[in-house]
């Protein structure tokens, strides 16, 4: 039997996929006969596009549930903008975070750590790690899914083997692992999810970032491949940590003044505990991270003005 394509996995699983540009992760909404639900909401400066597409989707159908996978701000920082077009939503997250996201306790939830923004939002329910949930037609399984972030979830449908991974696995790697930026061991867990995605044998894959794929075991050999190299040189993992954190504010922003970008490194948690105390040494620093993401085609430097490529 010929394997299914990811058009004919999305429709039998009642998912349209919104693939997203990287300042907002991939939105998925889900519809069946049971609850109407998005997975993700995106970056909150995106949060105008993220509410006209599940509009137009919807039409006058109403949006039942909104889970997010983990509580990074690409991932949900369009929930406040649904739930105030939403009133009867109902917003699902990850336990262990329930507590920041009640008192808003921005800290916690790493936005002041990342220098990023996050509209407040409530939730009114968590994802259980073990449980399952209805979605459309189906039941969808929550799996734990720390590395990336210790609180992180994952959603499989088994009747499609169709995963959404989340930031745990893409199809050229997986997202940062933000404990070790904090001096947590984490390298481990994420080696955990990849054996555990390698045991759900999705045969799709709706990553949280890039489009949807199914040569699910070679992403996972290059994402052990990647790994690997982390664990070997440990430097080399927060070295390109730093690099995606101004490449995604620069995202953000599309062009900033360098003397600006400076100031907001010296002020961002993640950057300024490896920056140099020295002005001249933090200057020269910043100017080396940056001829980094130039020479990768990831910005571009036009005298004091750093633009987004």
């Amino acid at each position: 039997m010929s394997t299914p394509s990811i058009p004919e996995v999305l429709q039998a699983a009642g998912a349209t996929v919104f693939e997203r540009g990287w300042l907002s992760a991939n939105n998925v909404l889900i519809q069946g006969h049971g609850p109407c639900a998005l997975v993700d909401s995106g970056y909150c400066t995106h949060a105008a596009q993220t509410l006209a597409l599940v509009q137009q989707s919807l039409g006058e159908r109403p949006l039942d549930l909104l889970l997010n996978t983990h509580l990074h701000s690409d991932h949900c920082g369009g929930n406040a903008a649904l739930q105030r077009d939403y009133p009867r939503l109902t917003t699902l997250i990850p336990p262990g975070q329930a507590s920041a996201v009640n008192e808003w306790d921005t800290n916690a939830l790493t936005y002041q750590a990342t220098g990023q923004q996050c509209p407040r939002f409530t939730h009114q329910g968590l994802l259980e790690p073990g449980s399952t949930i209805r979605l459309g037609d189906h039941d969808w399984e929550i799996h734990g899914a720390k590395g990336h972030d210790p609180h992180s979830i994952v959603l499989f449908l088994p009747e499609c083997r169709l995963l959404l991974s989340a930031d745990a696995l893409w199809q050229n790697g997986f997202g940062v692992v933000f404990p070790e930026l904090e001096g947590i061991s984490a390298f481990d867990e994420v080696e955990e999810t990849l054996g555990l995605i390698e045991s759900l044998n999705p045969q799709t894959v709706i990553p949280g970032h890039g489009s949807a794929f199914q040569d699910t075991a070679v992403a996972l050999a290059r994402s052990r491949s990647r790994l690997q190299q982390f664990q070997d040189a440990p430097d080399k993992h927060r070295r390109h940590a730093l690099k995606v954190l101004i490449k995604f504010k620069l995202l953000e922003w599309q062009e900033i003044a360098y003397p600006t970008l400076l100031a907001w490194s010296r002020t961002t948690p993640y950057l300024a505990q490896f920056m140099p105390k020295d002005a001249q040494e933090a200057d020269a620093w910043l100017r080396e991270l940056l001829n980094e993401l130039e020479r990768s085609a990831a910005l571009r430097q036009d005298g004091p003005r750093i633009l987004n490529t």
